[in-house]
């Protein structure tokens, strides 16, 4: 049976054809290589261990092909590349001991404990929950540049600039995650009494809103890395 890889998650569908669409990443079928051992080499591999008993060779399958002039993104990695900058070894590097899904840890891990500690102030009418989470809010925007950057340099060389639906969602759950973390921060900061105004019920919309995106942008980079 034939194999289809998608260039832009690396998702492999087995059939005749590609998929119409990449049930991960949403991607076309332009998108998809085929990565298949046709079945003249498959029956040749099997014969000799039916035939003389021989123990099958279990030496890794040779992925290196090409389908109607398309490079598989096996070949692409292995092809002889000119010297490279500082900047695009740094980058590169980044990508390859998968530096984005290190540093999102930090906004993921922090802004629920924000979140919750400004809705506990706000029901209670306590300022000490509030302190302590506009605290996380200012580790959070600290981390964000990098996060944001390796977020965009992992789409760039590895997703290779996919604008499907599903980039498009992680993008704007980003970019509304980012938002709402700014604002809240700052508008503590310039007015610590705001969780006892009217318009604190504003406040802590804008806290849901901030977790809300950033538990979409974590799904669906999970989606990407477990393909499912």
């Amino acid at each position: 049976m034939k194999a289809w890889k998608c260039t832009v998650c690396n998702y492999i569908h087995k059939g005749d054809t590609p998929p119409d669409k990449c049930p991960v990443c949403g991607a076309g079928p332009d998108k998809f290589v085929e990565i298949e051992i046709p079945d003249s080499q498959e029956k040749t591999a099997a014969a000799p261990s039916k035939a003389s008993g021989a123990a099958p060779d279990k030496s890794p399958p040779d992925t290196s092909k090409q389908s109607g002039g398309i490079t598989t993104t096996e070949e692409k990695k292995t092809a002889p590349t000119g010297p490279q900058t500082l900047y695009q070894r740094i980058t590169d590097l980044m990508i390859r001991h998968h530096a984005h899904p290190i540093l999102v840890h930090t906004p993921n891990g922090i802004l629920p404990a924000a979140a919750v500690l400004f809705i506990l102030a706000w029901l209670f009418d306590a300022t000490l929950p509030a302190k302590a989470a506009v605290i996380n809010l200012i580790f959070v925007v600290l981390a964000l540049p990098l996060v944001l950057y390796t977020g965009f340099l992992e789409w760039q060389k590895k997703y290779n600039q996919a604008y499907t639906l599903l980039f498009k969602l992680k993008i704007l759950a980003a970019a509304l995650t980012s938002a709402a973390c700014v604002i809240s921060m700052i508008w503590y900061l310039a007015d610590p009494a705001v969780l006892s105004t009217p318009l604190a019920w504003v406040f802590i919309f804008i806290n849901i809103v901030m977790l809300a995106s950033a538990g979409v942008a974590g799904f669906i980079g999970g989606k990407l890395v477990f393909k499912d």
